[in-house]
């Protein structure tokens, strides 16, 4: 589905990522680590083409990044859902109606029974009307999750989703994407969240990638 090809991306007059193979399969679920500034969320970039490589090729559903056109691009997108750590919502609209805006940018509707499912998968049913500014730490999360997936995407990435979420909250996050990826999409989460990782291998078989002096190198059992 994804695919890196001796890929490196340069930032700055400096190299951040060297020599980066590896390739993200249907249904596949990695977690990606390595110490702040390593380059997670350079690589979760890349995966979807909101950055491009310097050196290197990267191939997307079948299709070079570099290829593509704006309309292509968009068109990845709707197959490829992110989660950022500090998601980002329109305040002044209810939860339920941000869940929905990719329906909205690709003019594309949902029923409101399919939405009503989507909000109690989360856990959010009861906060369908709430503004974002309402939700605590955990809630907008769980919503930006339901987000991501309202366009039903063959892949999810999620940088640090769980990096200002206690305990309690970080495994109930987690839970559902162990959940997304037993209904075979390919899950991809950057965390420093080493307990997380642990966690998750009991519940799935999670491969774990890890950055370290500019490279990506598969992680042993020393976690």
């Amino acid at each position: 589905m994804i695919a890196f090809d001796n890929v490196a991306y340069s930032y700055g007059g400096g190299e951040l990522l060297s020599d980066v193979s590896l390739s993200l399969a249907p249904g596949s679920f990695h977690f990606l680590t390595g110490p702040s500034g390593s380059g997670k969320s350079t690589l979760l970039k890349l995966c979807y083409a909101e950055l491009l490589p310097t050196a290197g090729q990267i191939s997307i559903f079948d299709r070079d990044a570099r290829g593509l056109s704006r309309d292509d691009v968009a068109r990845v997108r709707r197959r490829i859902g992110v989660v950022h750590q500090d998601c980002q919502f329109l305040d002044h609209l209810p939860v339920a109606t941000n869940v929905t805006l990719p329906l909205a940018v690709t003019r594309r509707e949902t029923s409101a029974e399919d939405l009503k499912d989507l909000l109690a998968w989360v856990g959010l049913s009861h906060l369908a009307g709430a503004m974002p500014p309402e939700l605590s730490g955990g809630e907008r999360q769980r919503a930006a999750v339901a987000r991501a997936v309202i366009m039903s995407p063959d892949v999810l990435l999620a940088d640090e989703p769980t990096g200002n979420l206690d305990w309690e909250m970080s495994v109930r996050l987690l839970t559902l994407l162990v959940e997304l990826n037993r209904m075979g999409k390919t899950i991809v989460i950057a965390t420093h969240d080493m307990n997380l990782i642990r966690t998750a291998k009991s519940q799935v078989a999670a491969r774990v990638l890890r950055i370290k002096d500019r490279r990506v190198q598969l992680a042993g059992a020393d976690l």
